[in-house]
């Protein structure tokens, strides 16, 4: 007897599902480090197991932020520079003046010594003349010189006289 044709199916499980069975074992492929590209990383997984995957690349570091530079205006430059040379100043200016000191003390009392020798000199020429009154001669007659000065014309030569009397 001829028994009719047959379709072979897959065994199914008994959900219904067809079982699928493992691929035969192939030979692995040894990657070199060399070999791994980029984005590609050795990663441990949770379970212990390391492995290959892909990775997010890690961002450079930013270089540090240097807030925005301002220009300085010239006016305070000056005024920075200027502050130290200002104060040195100031200070060699009152170290001179502590050594000074005993010689300006001194060229102050030396003026003074000059204007009493000035005040005396002006006084003398008056003392000698009311001494000279007031002495035994008597003073001599007082003369009066009179001068008459005359021109005509706004070129004209002028001509004049002295009257002493």
């Amino acid at each position: 007897m001829h028994e009719p044709n047959r379709t072979i199916t897959t065994p199914a499980n008994h959900y219904g599902d067809p079982i699928h069975r493992p691929r035969p074992v192939e030979s692995h492929t040894v990657l070199l480090p060399q070999g791994i590209p980029p984005g590609v990383d050795w990663v441990t997984l949770p379970n212990g197991i390391r492995t290959l995957a892909y990775t997010h690349p890690h961002p450079a570091p930013l270089p540090e932020a240097e807030g925005v530079r301002e220009s300085i205006p010239r006016w305070a430059k000056t005024t920075a520079l200027l502050a130290p040379t200002l104060g040195g100043g100031i200070a060699a200016a009152g170290f001179g003046i502590s050594y000074a000191a005993p010689g300006v003390l001194a060229m102050a009392e030396a003026l003074w010594a000059t204007v009493a020798l000035i005040a005396v000199g002006a006084l003398v020429p008056l003392l000698l003349r009311a001494t000279r009154r007031a002495g035994g001669r008597g003073a001599g007659p007082v003369q009066h010189i009179t001068q008459n000065i005359s021109a005509s014309g706004m070129f004209g030569r002028a001509s004049g006289t002295f009257n002493n009397r």
